[in-house]
């Protein structure tokens, strides 16, 4: 069973629809400070019991880098314990997940992906007004604290449309987790055992993964990628309109490269045409597989969704080793509708992925299937949506009778601003940290 109570909520909790958010990064100059601060946090935090509760959609959640449990002090014998890529930083594996050219590390916006970085505070809410509240609830933890000192914040928001930059319908497509309360919206995946998300507990492979000591730390946390990703929404405006003869035509073309209609009604159940009702419904809009679609007539191989999650598809590897726990939330103003030059304003999403396996969950995913195609024989095409393309020379093939259609100029629509690694720990090592001695 599931250490419920001990477990943040932002690990196993879905992200409320619509929703406010915010982003906090902290330093910690003292380490006495910091593990005051993590004293505090223990009784900020929402844990993930009663998922059922309204008031757990609103939540706080804490995490922390390497070089923040390095600045409150943890012996380095237990540092050597956790996950290498965390140990290294988003930064330091920017090649390994096609964070180059104009997403590179030293484009990134600061602090993100500096030693700067310490703590990761997220809030997430249904409502601005209970957002507020838990934001000033997360204040409160640092407020005063001399050696603490808040230094990055992003604000995000649901959009008007209640979908994201890009138009297309978010949040689908989140596995179900046995023991955590939450049901399963698609009858083609069994839940996936605990141990793919939270430490301690055993996972697909019948093992329990490996897990930081001692054993209060690392139990029950989970690791997390944030990534502030920009969405360049004119240009993919604009490719749309380009490569497309009629609305409809440019609407098709969208569901194709994303392998859902704007809507969130998957290709797979409706590929001629868009149907609103099937999309706005959570107990049929992620029920499907594509193992009767093997040639991607409904649903192209290439496409985001299915590069994302093959689920029953024929590839390389087994699937479920590799799915994971996303969050995504809007920031910036939208552009209005039917403009295609850019203004100059940064919007996008901020990103993040929860998973137990930061190797072959997060990393596996962004390099093999969004940045690679040879797992689903198609080369060294990307994700036409996601992938960083290599000075505009993408290409994506979508099946076709009786001439495949093959779209060439893809150009990067997303650019990576910035990422941190973080490890989100349970409420129990929390208090652990907070009566570290040196």
């Amino acid at each position: 069973m599931l250490e419920l109570d001990d477990i943040q909520s932002g690990v196993l909790r879905p992200r409320p629809s619509p929703y406010a958010a915010t982003y906090i990064l902290l330093r910690i100059d003292d380490a006495t400070a910091g593990r005051a601060l993590m004293g505090r946090l223990a009784k900020v935090v929402s844990s993930a019991a009663n998922p059922e509760s309204p008031l757990s959609d609103t939540w706080v959640s804490a995490s922390l880098t390497y070089e923040g449990l390095r600045a409150l002090g943890v012996p380095q014998e237990y540092l050597d314990t956790f996950a290498w890529e965390f140990r290294q930083g988003m930064a330091a594996r920017a090649t390994a997940l096609g964070d180059v050219g104009e997403s590179s590390p030293e484009h990134w916006e600061s602090p993100l992906g500096t030693r700067e970085v310490h703590v990761v505070l997220t809030a997430l809410s249904p409502s601005q007004a209970a957002l507020d509240a838990a934001i000033d609830r997360a204040r409160a933890t640092y407020h005063g604290l001399h050696g603490i000192e808040a230094i990055w914040r992003q604000d995000c928001h649901t959009l008007s449309t209640g979908r994201e930059p890009f138009g297309f319908k978010d949040g689908i497509g989140q596995p179900a987790i046995e023991g955590s309360g939450i049901p399963s919206r698609n009858s083609h995946e069994p839940p996936l055992k605990p141990g793919e998300f939270v430490l301690g507990y055993p996972d697909e492979t019948g093992n329990l993964p490996p897990m930081p000591g001692p054993e209060i730390l690392g139990r029950n946390g989970t690791y997390v990628a944030f990534r502030k990703l920009h969405q360049r929404v004119a240009a993919f405006r604009r490719y749309l309109q380009e490569s497309s003869t009629s609305p409809d035509d440019l609407e098709l073309l969208a569901a194709k490269m994303m392998g859902r209609w704007r809507s969130g009604a998957p290709l797979a159940l409706c590929p001629f045409h868009d149907d609103r009702e099937l999309g706005a419904d959570p107990l049929r809009n992620n029920d499907f597989g594509f193992a009767d679609d093997a040639t991607g007539y409904n649903t192209p191989p290439g496409c985001h969704v299915r590069r994302a999650n093959p689920r029953d598809a024929s590839v390389a590897g087994v699937v479920r080793l590799h799915r994971m726990l996303r969050r995504g939330t809007a920031y910036g103003p939208e552009l209005p509708e039917g403009v295609l030059d850019d203004d100059g304003q940064d919007r996008g999403l901020m990103f993040a992925f929860v998973g137990a396996h930061l190797g072959r969950q997060f990393e596996f995913v962004q390099s093999e299937w969004l940045n690679g195609g040879t797992f689903l024989d198609l080369g060294d095409a990307k994700d036409p949506i996601t992938g960083a393309q290599d000075d505009g020379g993408g290409t994506f093939s979508i099946p076709k009778r009786p001439i495949p259609k093959r779209l060439r100029g893809l150009p990067s629509f997303v650019v990576t601003r910035g990422g941190e690694y973080a490890f989100m720990p349970g409420i129990r090592a929390l208090r652990w940290l907070s009566e570290l001695r040196t």
